[in-house]
């Protein structure tokens, strides 16, 4: 019985041992609003007249290459404070076109790592698109789209930014980013935002449809907060990871905005509009209040983990009446040298390294 009992400690504790052992591997995923990367030359048919070097903005040489400079910095910056090397994809809004993302690629903390984009010219009439970037060490690409947005409200004088849909894999899982800007609250009621996210979530059950192992990733602008009928009734986004089921989304950025914060401030009160959403398939559904461990015991696929609104002290004003708001680029008629009105999201998810 003494040896059984030996045998039996030794063995559990090479269990232990075994488990102990396990490694992981981590990736990030985010989004982030650049708020009018322009270049300063006009693009035929839109209009870009406020970024010329004779428009309102005064936008020349010298300030594209800062807004380039700025970018960059956040661009690369994003996700280092867990993983050294950064973001694996970040989907982007507001990018005039592919000379721009050219320009961003170019600037060192970016080229360093080889950092790609991806770029379909859009229909919106002040020029602006949704891109993204990924870094191919980690993001493999196989299959990359646009899908213009078509609405059931005829209305011939409306265009908007089409979904990016990038497909591909990380770490050996199948996955599919899809970047969206929603349309502006400018238009009235909430008909064409509820419209566009009812449109994503189609695109998503036609893929998962055909391929139910691919992991979604819904990112955007959405100029709409977590709580609104877009994101719970459109996109079916759910507060609580044990809430989500087939169909539904989790949105990790609810439970945020309660608590008091979000991405860009206006009046003094924060709104979240830059959100990502992830399927059920990247969680774990019997986690309970202890999530994250419950994550490193059953992440032989990809799941999420974790997520974060990226603050560093320099994104923020900090005097005048915008003290505590995003530092953007322009502000009251000035060039503040700055970001971007919106502050970047990222969503982090875990594998078991085998």
């Amino acid at each position: 019985m003494k040896r059984l009992s030996l045998l039996t400690y030794f063995l559990f504790l090479a269990l232990a041992v075994c488990f102990a052992q396990k490694k992981y591997s981590m990736y990030a995923i985010g989004f982030y609003n650049q708020e009018n990367l322009f270049d300063t030359c006009h693009d035929e048919g839109k209009r870009d007249y406020d970024f010329l070097p004779t428009g309102s903005y005064k936008w020349n040489g010298l300030k594209y290459t800062h807004k380039l400079r700025n970018m960059a910095r956040v661009l690369a910056e994003m996700a280092t404070d867990k993983l050294p090397y950064g973001c694996a994809f970040i989907g982007l809004s507001e990018v005039e076109n592919a000379k721009c993302l050219q320009d961003l690629c170019a600037q060192e903390p970016l080229k360093k790592r080889d950092m790609q984009f991806v770029h379909f010219e859009g229909v919106d009439k002040r020029g602006v698109d949704v891109a993204a970037l990924y870094n191919p060490k980690m993001f493999k690409i196989d299959n990359e789209k646009t899908c213009l947005v078509p609405f059931e409200r005829e209305d011939t004088t409306f265009f908007t930014r089409g979904f990016l849909v990038v497909r591909g894999t990380i770490a050996g899982d199948k996955v599919c980013c899809i970047v969206c800007h929603l349309p502006s609250r400018l238009r009235g009621d909430d008909f064409y935002r509820v419209s566009g996210a009812q449109q994503l979530a189609k695109i998503k059950d036609n893929i998962l449809a055909q391929e139910p192992e691919t992991k979604f990733f819904i990112m955007g602008d959405m100029n709409d907060d977590p709580t609104d009928r877009s994101m719970t009734k459109g996109l079916r986004g759910k507060e609580n990871v044990a809430e989500v089921g087939d169909g539904d989304l989790y949105n990790p950025w609810i439970s945020v905005l309660k608590s008091g914060t979000g991405t860009l401030r206006y009046n003094g009160a924060w709104n979240l509009f830059d959100q990502i959403l992830v399927t059920p398939n990247l969680l774990v559904k019997d986690g309970g209040k202890d999530y994250q461990k419950a994550v490193m015991k059953d992440c032989e696929s990809l799941k999420y983990y974790n997520h974060q609104i990226f603050r560093r002290d320099y994104l923020f004003q900090t005097e005048g009446k915008y003290k505590g708001n995003p530092k953007r680029t322009h502000a009251g008629g000035q060039w503040l040298d700055g970001y971007s009105d919106h502050l970047p999201v990222i969503v982090y998810v875990v594998k078991e390294k085998k």
